[in-house]
C-alpha cells in the first residue's frame, strides 16, 4: 500500500505553462476578429448579401477562436516522480490491459502481436498485470499468432527488463542496427532476440497462406465452422503467470477472448467488445485499473503504467477522485502533425482547466467509475458512503445493472470495495466468462444501454501530458476500430466543433471568387483590408511558431494547414449530412475497419524517440491519393471556382472597377483566390496527374458542372 503521509513530496505535480505573451497574441487576434465583425455590422446595409454571408462566417470564426483562447489560457501538465512511487509503494495495484482487433486482413496479426508484446514487457510487476485481447473477427490466425507471441514473450520480456530497453515493440526496435557501444553479452542477446523475432514473423506470415496448423492442434477446435459474424463465445488463457511472481523473468497473464456473434444481433462494434472485456476481466482478475489500447498502437515508454499510478495514487489529489488518465498519442505519419499540435497546445490547455478529453485509446480507467461510482458516493476517507452502499450494493439493483450472473455481481461488489481477485482464480473463471459473452446477456441491463461511455460517470478528470508515452503505430484515414457510441462524450464534442467550422470554411473559400465574378468587394480598401491582412499575417506566424516549437518544419506547417482546410470542406462537411440522416432514422452507423500496415524501415536507435513516416500528402512526397469518392468533390470544385475567378480577373472578363461604395479594385479578392488555390494545391496537381494521384473523370466532370453553375450564378446582375 502507498504511504499515506501527507508530508511526503507528491508523486506527481502540476506544472503550469502560462505565457502572458501568448495570451496577448490570442487576445489581439480575438480583438481583430471582433473589429472585423463590428465593421461588417456597421456597413451591412450598404452592401450586398455577400456581406451578410461573410458576417455569419466571421462570427463563427470569432466564436471558435474565443473557445480556443479560453482552452489555452492556463496550460499545464502533470510530471510524475517514479522514484518516489518506488520508495513508497510496497504492493502495486493490479492493472488489466485491453487490446481490441476485428479483422485479421485489415489489422494484420503481426501488428497485434507487437502491440501485445510491448504491453507484456512494461516495467511493472508481472503478477500485477493481465493482458486481454478481444478478437471480434474470431480469427484462428490471430489466436495462432498470439500463441506464438506468448512463447517469444518469455525471452523478450526478460531481455527488455534486463537491458532497460525503452521501445519494447520488437518490430520497431529491430528496425535499427545493433548499437555499437554495447558490450559482448548484450550483442549476443540482441542477436538471439532478432533471430527469434524473425522466426516469429515468418511463422505468422506463413500461417496466413497455409492453415494446416489449424487441424493439427486440438486447441483450435473452438474455431471450427465459425464465421466472424456467427460464432459462440471463445475464452482462452494463452499464457498464465503460474508462479504468481513479479520478478523480471515472469510474463503477465495473457487471455484471448471473442464474444458471441449472431447475424440477427447488433453488437455495437468496439464499444460492445469493451464491455465484454470489462466483464471477463472482472471475473478473472478484477484489477482496480484498466488500460485500453487499439491493436495498431504500442507503448514506447516502458514506465507508462507506473507513471499512471503516480497520478492515481497521488494523495493530495485524493486517489478516489481521479477517474482516468489519458496519455497523448504520437502518430508516425506527417498527416497527423495537426493531431500532435492539438495535443501539445489544446491538450495542455484542457489539463489546466480540469482534465483531458478521452480520445478512445491509450487511457487508464478506474474500474469503480466504469461501474457507476461518482464523487457523491464517497465519504471523506474515500470509502463508499453508507447511502451509496445501500443503493449500489443491493442485490436486486446490481442484478438489474450488471446482469443475472452471480459471479459478475460478486466481482462488481468486490471492485467497488477495492478488492482484486486472487491470481489462482483466473483459470477457474473461463467457463463463467464464456457465459457472460452471450448475445442476450446484456439485454435489460446497463450493459445494453450504456456502451463504454465513461463520460456519463466521470466527475474528476486528470490529464497526464507526456510527449511520447503511448504511441499509435500507424495513422489511418477514417474511424477504424471505434464503435459508434464508444467515447461518445468527446466524439460529440469534437464532431460539434468540426461541423460548426466546416460550413463557414467552405463559404469563405468561395466568397472571394464570387465577388471577383460578381464585381463586388469583399475586402474594400481601408480599415477592413488592413484588419484582414493583419489577421492573416498574425495567424500564419502564430501557427508557424507553434509547429516549429515542437520540432516541425515550415513544410510540415504548410501541409497541415492544407490538410485542415481539406478536411473541413470534405469529411467534416459530409458528416453533417450523415448525422442528420442518422438522427431522422434514414441512415445507420456502419463501422468500417481501416487498413493498417507495418511502417517502413528507417535509421536511428531503437531506444530513441521514434521518427514519423510520411504517407499520402507529405512534404517529401508531395502526393495526395484521390479516388472517385464524393469526399473529393468539394476540393476539386473549390480549386476550379477560384481558378475561374483568377482567370476572369486577369483577362478582363469583368470591369474590375468596383461598384460605388465597394471601395476596392478586386486585387485583395484575387490574392485571396490565389491563396485558396495554394492551400488546395493537391487538387490543383490532381488536375494534371493520372492514376491514383489524379482526379477521376467522374469527379472532375461533376466539379466542372458545378463550377459552370457557380460562374453563371455569380456573373448575373
Amino acid at each position: 500500500m502507498a504511504d499515506s503521509s501527507s508530508s511526503r513530496p507528491p508523486l506527481c505535480e502540476r506544472i503550469s505553462h502560462k505565457s502572458y505573451f501568448l495570451r496577448a497574441v490570442d487576445l489581439t487576434i480575438l480583438g481583430l476578429l471582433f473589429s472585423l465583425l463590428l465593421y461588417r455590422i456597421q456597413r451591412v446595409n450598404e452592401n450586398e448579401t455577400v456581406w451578410v454571408v461573410a458576417l455569419l462566417c466571421e462570427s463563427c470564426f470569432l466564436f471558435i477562436w474565443l473557445l480556443i483562447t479560453c482552452i489555452k489560457w492556463s496550460p499545464a501538465e502533470y510530471k510524475p516522480h517514479l522514484h518516489r512511487l518506488d520508495k513508497r509503494l510496497h504492493d502495486f495495484p493490479s492493472v488489466d490491459m485491453f487490446v481490441t482487433t476485428a479483422d485479421p486482413v485489415r489489422e494484420p496479426p503481426i501488428l497485434v502481436v507487437n502491440t501485445v508484446l510491448s504491453l507484456l514487457a512494461v516495467n511493472y510487476p508481472a503478477n500485477k498485470l493481465a493482458c486481454y485481447v478481444s478478437d471480434d473477427g474470431c480469427s484462428p490466425l490471430t489466436y495462432f499468432s498470439l500463441k506464438e507471441a506468448s512463447k517469444f514473450a518469455k525471452i523478450w520480456v526478460p531481455f527488455c527488463k534486463k537491458y532497460n530497453i525503452r521501445v519494447r515493440a520488437p518490430f520497431r526496435y529491430f528496425l535499427n542496427p545493433l548499437p555499437s557501444s554495447r558490450d559482448s553479452e548484450f550483442t549476443k542477446d540482441w542477436g538471439l532476440m532478432k533471430t527469434e523475432y524473425e522466426k516469429l514473423s515468418r511463422k505468422v506470415e506463413d500461417a496466413t497462406g497455409d492453415s494446416h496448423w489449424l487441424d493439427s492442434d486440438d486447441d483450435f477446435e473452438a474455431f471450427s465452422n465459425t464465421k466472424p459474424t456467427d460464432h459462440s463465445t471463445i475464452v482462452k488463457l494463452v499464457c498464465g503467470n503460474k508462479e504468481g511472481a513479479g520478478d523480471e523473468k515472469e510474463v503477465p497473464h495473457f487471455v484471448y477472448i471473442s464474444r458471441e456473434k449472431r447475424e440477427n444481433y447488433h453488437h455495437h462494434y468496439k464499444a460492445g467488445a469493451m464491455n465484454f472485456l470489462v466483464r471477463v476481466s472482472g471475473l478473472m482478475t478484477n484489477a482496480p485499473y484498466m488500460l485500453n489500447v487499439d491493436c495498431d498502437m504500442y507503448v514506447n515508454e516502458a514506465d507508462v503504467v507506473r507513471q499512471a499510478m503516480c497520478v492515481f495514487l497521488q494523495k493530495p489529489m485524493n486517489p478516489n477522485r481521479c477517474a482516468f488518465v489519458q496519455f497523448p498519442q504520437d502518430f508516425y505519419d506527417s498527416n497527423a502533425d495537426e493531431f500532435i499540435i492539438l495535443q501539445s497546445y489544446l491538450g495542455r490547455g484542457i489539463a489546466g482547466i480540469q482534465g483531458p478529453i478521452f480520445t478512445g485509446s491509450g487511457c487508464f480507467h478506474t474500474r469503480k467509475v466504469m461501474y457507476g461510482l461518482s464523487i457523491d458516493d464517497l465519504d471523506d476517507s474515500g470509502s463508499l458512503s453508507s447511502v451509496a452502499t445501500k443503493r449500489m450494493l443491493a442485490e436486486g439493483s446490481l442484478a438489474r445493472e450488471f446482469g443475472s450472473s452471480k459471479e459478475i455481481v460478486k466481482s462488481v461488489v468486490e471492485a467497488l470495495q477495492g478488492k482484486s481477485n486472487p491470481q489462482q482464480t483466473i483459470t477457474n473463471s473461463i467457463e463463467i466468462a464464456e457465459e457472460v459473452g452471450n448475445c442476450h446477456y446484456e439485454y435489460q441491463t446497463s450493459w445494453g444501454k450504456t456502451y463504454w461511455n465513461p463520460f456519463e460517470r466521470m466527475e474528476k478528470l486528470i490529464h497526464f501530458s507526456r510527449s511520447t508515452s503511448i504511441s499509435r503505430l500507424y495513422a489511418a484515414n477514417g474511424t477504424g476500430g471505434h464503435g459508434p457510441v464508444a467515447t461518445m462524450g468527446d466524439r460529440h464534442a469534437r464532431s460539434l466543433f468540426q461541423q460548426t467550422k466546416s460550413i463557414p470554411e467552405l463559404f469563405y473559400c468561395l466568397l472571394p471568387a464570387y465577388c471577383l465574378l460578381h464585381n463586388s468587394a469583399l475586402f474594400p480598401k481601408g480599415l477592413c483590408l488592413g484588419i484582414i491582412v493583419t489577421l492573416l499575417g498574425m495567424h500564419c506566424l502564430y501557427t508557424l511558431w507553434e509547429f516549429m516549437r515542437v520540432g516541425f518544419s515550415v513544410q510540415s506547417w504548410y501541409v497541415s494547414q492544407s490538410i485542415w482546410r481539406i478536411k473541413a470542406t470534405s469529411c467534416w462537411l459530409f458528416s453533417i449530412l450523415d448525422i442528420t440522416l442518422k438522427l431522422i432514422g434514414i441512415s445507420k452507423v456502419v463501422l468500417i475497419v481501416t487498413q493498417k500496415t507495418m511502417p517502413e524501415s528507417r535509421s536511428g536507435s531503437g531506444d530513441e524517440p521514434p521518427q514519423r513516416i510520411d504517407h499520402g500528402l507529405s512534404p517529401s512526397s508531395g502526393k495526395f491519393e484521390i479516388d472517385g469518392s464524393l469526399y473529393f468533390l468539394p476540393g476539386t470544385f473549390i480549386v476550379l471556382v477560384n481558378l475561374a475567378a483568377i482567370a476572369g480577373y486577369w483577362v478582363g472578363l469583368q470591369s474590375w472597377s468596383c461598384k460605388d461604395g465597394g471601395g476596392g479594385s478586386g486585387l485583395a479578392e484575387a490574392c485571396i483566390c490565389v491563396l485558396v488555390v495554394i492551400i488546395f494545391y493537391p487538387f490543383l496537381m490532381g488536375l494534371f496527374k493520372k492514376g491514383k494521384y489524379g482526379i477521376p473523370l467522374s469527379t472532375l466532370s461533376k466539379a466542372v458542372f458545378l463550377t459552370a453553375l457557380f460562374v453563371v450564378f455569380s456573373v448575373r446582375k
